[in-house]
């Protein structure tokens, strides 16, 4: 079903073109893109299409890499053609690499309930059979429990008149799709739109979930350090273009800012809050004429929000504390991330490395040193 729904818009967008990334993403490579000498933990989900459960997982704070792929099967690196055809025994799955100091099991268990119909055995909205059934994977007996525990509390909250039949089951491998279907949202956002619009998933989670929703995730390291002031103090600290793109949404000219050819080694911070976004060590040259970086200094400080403006799918980048605007992602950057944190100089304020320790940040000076990405 789902490849027919690609195939009807493929007419309507011949226009279009996305380039895409063929890097390979395995299971054992992944974690590394993103991790910061801090060790990450692991959940995977079966929740029907994986393209949208890896969006949804992807755009936490505290998640740093998401990987879409096949578990549950006898056999052994699958293709998406074979698990399609429902004869694998696999389910559409994610594996979700998070930061259990920047979020919790028991915040992703929440996501995911709120991402899936957990009462339909037969698959997940417009996608039918067996392969877009929705489990849990566990990979502990903590794990085990704990999902046990939030499957019994949502058939206990008479929220549906049907029973849970979301399986939990051990954790029995995992093998990466395809580099296409990985980032999907990112690489195809017009498919990726007309497909979820047209599954019947939104419209299903909004009238069963109404005004709880949206998890609201705490962070177990929330730090009283950084913080929103008040609109007034706001308005009386920034430049008016700092305010129109931090508070209005505005984007800068390029090659016409501050940062955009910044060479020096330190940090950028959120110009409002103070909390650490990005390193030198990950700014590189795009040629876009604004600041670019591989990958953010501290995830758990960036929140992806989709921004369809005059139609053009993209993903906004915004401020976890100070829920500044910053910028947008795209796909089309270096190894060995392939993504380009494409943001506003007006909405960060740079800290060279002398002068980290004296303004508070002495912690992450090794975070600036030179990587392999050309800074040039």
């Amino acid at each position: 079903m789902k490849l027919l729904i690609i195939g009807i818009i493929l007419i309507g967008i011949v226009f279009y073109t996305i380039k895409t990334q063929n890097n390979p993403v395995t299971a054992n490579t992944a974690p590394a893109l993103l991790t910061q000498n801090n060790p990450l933990a692991v959940a995977t989900f079966a929740g029907g299409c994986f393209w949208c459960v890896e969006a949804d997982f992807e755009k936490l704070a505290g998640v740093h890499h998401v990987i879409s792929g096949f578990s549950g099967g006898q056999i052994k690196n699958p293709s998406y053609e074979q698990v399609s055809r429902g004869t694998t025994e696999h389910l559409e799955t994610v594996q979700v690499f998070y930061d259990p100091t920047q979020i919790t099991y028991e915040q992703l268990l929440a996501t995911f309930w709120r991402q899936i119909n957990p009462t339909d055995n037969g698959g997940q909205f417009v996608d039918r059979g067996k392969q877009y059934q929705s489990a849990i994977f566990y990979h502990s007996p903590k794990q085990k429990e704990m999902a046990g525990q939030s499957r019994k509390n949502l058939n206990d909250s008479n929220r549906f008149q049907q029973p849970i039949v979301t399986s939990i089951r051990a954790f029995n491998g995992f093998f990466p799709a395809e580099p296409y279907h990985q980032d999907y949202y990112l690489k195809n956002p017009l498919r990726y739109s007309f497909y979820r619009n047209n599954s019947g998933r939104d419209a299903y989670l909004e009238k069963t979930w109404g005004k709880d929703l949206k998890v609201k995730l705490t962070s177990p390291k929330i730090s009283p350090r950084f913080f929103k002031p008040t609109e007034k103090k706001i308005k009386n600290t920034l430049t008016p273009l700092q305010y129109r793109v931090t508070q209005e949404d505005d984007t800068e000219e390029p090659f016409r800012n501050l940062y955009w050819d910044n060479k020096k080694q330190g940090i950028y911070v959120d110009i409002v809050s103070g909390e650490p976004l990005f390193s030198s060590r990950d700014k590189y040259r795009s040629g876009t004429g604004w600041p670019s970086f591989t990958r953010p200094l501290a995830p758990e400080h960036i929140i992806k929000k989709d921004d369809n403006f005059l139609f053009i799918n993209r993903t906004e980048l915004r401020s976890f504390y100070a829920d500044s605007h910053l910028g947008h992602l795209f796909t089309d950057g270096p190894q060995p991330t392939g993504l380009r944190y494409c943001i506003n100089s007006a909405a960060l304020r740079f800290i060279p490395q002398q002068a980290m320790k004296q303004e508070g940040y002495g912690s992450l000076i090794h975070f600036t040193q030179p990587s392999q990405v050309n800074n040039t």
